[in-house]
């Protein structure tokens, strides 16, 4: 007899919700989620799953089945930003700039319910489950340093799966797509040097600011006349600094952004056209220009099989009227890209909007606020598709 996942899930609710209130009440940012890591890992114990501490605050997971078999991962993202919250909920950060205006604690509570679903019912399934209760996302990327402690193998992950929140469909609804889901992203900074002037005597310097304004404007035609229509490209600026005083002409500006692509050869070419433009207008306004370009997260691509299996448990779960396909990716990054790498997965959205509630403002808004409704949703859609995965899995060895 199969698993009703939901219907166990909706009657565990009420403790996942409680926990969900106390991971949003007390958010961390990253590389210092002591308290959450804590929290995690002391949850994980009482549903006597064993777990290994990673990259500092990470933690990985493992629930065994009782037969041999492949191995699934699940990421759940655990930090929070530096964002001062204005939902007025009642379980509201109460740590001053800091709160979980991205779903995050909602991701590690549902997972956590998926692992005391799977858990409970171990013994009917072969392989092994992974959870990856991760630290930094919103930073430099703790995926990728989970991945090289070695959290992917012994035993090796064959699919990887994550749930992100998405507030603009509502809760009871998920979405997806096969392809790509996320971008890539490479951050920027330039730094311009000049000869400084009196304000009056531009012509006894070379004007960084003017320099700088047009690199800054020129850097747009690289998504509009160098990229075809129909490719996916964005060339953010987000800071520009420069200069002291309004009567002197400063020696040096600097501005920081990113570039977003869907990766591959998209990527190296927009990095390419950076620099040539950066180096090129500078050098005709007279000025020396200082690049560098990090390579960030790689962007996620979600594998067919593992995102028709994906839907399938989804539909089983919520219905198929409620499982959307995604109809373009999105140009957020997200470093689940380092885990669907390394092993084939699928990323995708669970709703948390509530109209009626007006809980429908975006990630990183200090209004944003999930729908607690979803969460045994998620829990039971992960439940669901790791079960899938693994009998699918033993059925074809």
């Amino acid at each position: 007899m199969s698993t009703d996942y939901k219907e166990e899930a909706l009657a565990l609710a009420p403790a996942w919700r409680e926990l969900f209130y106390t991971l949003h009440q007390c958010p961390e940012l990253g590389k210092a989620e002591h308290q959450t890591a804590a929290l995690i890992r002391r949850r994980l114990a009482e549903l006597g799953i064993p777990y290994t501490p990673v990259a500092d605050t990470g933690t990985m997971a493992i629930i065994q089945g009782r037969r041999p078999g492949k191995t699934i991962g699940f990421r759940a993202d655990i930090d929070a930003l530096p964002i001062t919250e204005e939902t007025g909920l009642a379980y509201a950060s109460q740590r001053p700039g800091v709160m979980h205006a991205c779903g995050h604690d909602f991701h590690t509570a549902a997972l956590l319910g998926a692992a005391e679903l799977l858990q409970n019912h171990r013994e009917d399934l072969p392989g092994t489950v992974k959870l990856f209760f991760q630290p930094d996302e919103e930073g430099d990327g703790g995926a990728a340093r989970m991945i090289a402690a070695g959290c992917m193998e012994s035993p090796h992950v064959d699919a990887m799966l994550c749930c992100h929140v998405e507030s603009g469909i509502p809760a009871g609804t998920l979405s997806t797509r096969s392809g790509p889901v996320c971008a890539a992203s490479n951050p920027f900074a330039v730094t311009l040097r000049g000869h400084g002037s009196h304000g009056a005597k531009p012509h006894l310097g070379t004007d960084v600011i003017a320099a700088g304004a047009h690199i800054i404007t020129a850097l747009q035609t690289i998504a509009s006349r160098r990229t075809s229509p129909t490719e996916p490209v964005v060339v953010t600026v987000g800071s520009f600094h420069s200069g002291e005083a309004g009567n002197v002409l400063p020696e040096t500006a600097r501005f920081t952004g990113i570039l977003r692509t869907m990766g591959g050869p998209a990527r190296e070419r927009v990095k390419a056209d950076f620099r040539t433009i950066v180096t090129g207008v500078a050098a005709g306004m007279g000025v020396e220009a200082e690049i560098e370009i990090l390579e960030s997260y790689p962007g996620c691509m979600n594998d067919p099989a593992i995102t028709a299996l994906l839907t399938a448990a989804a539909r089983k779960v919520l219905g198929a009227e409620n499982v959307l396909e995604q109809d373009a990716p999105t140009m957020g990054t997200d470093d689940f890209g380092y885990f669907s790498n390394a092993a084939p997965g699928c990323y995708f959205y669970i709703g948390v909007g509530n109209q009626a509630k007006g809980w429908t403002f975006p990630n990183h808004s200090p209004h944003f606020a999930a729908d607690p409704d979803a969460l045994p949703l998620a829990a039971a859609v992960e439940a669901q598709a790791a079960a899938n995965f693994l009998l699918q899995e033993e059925t074809a060895l």
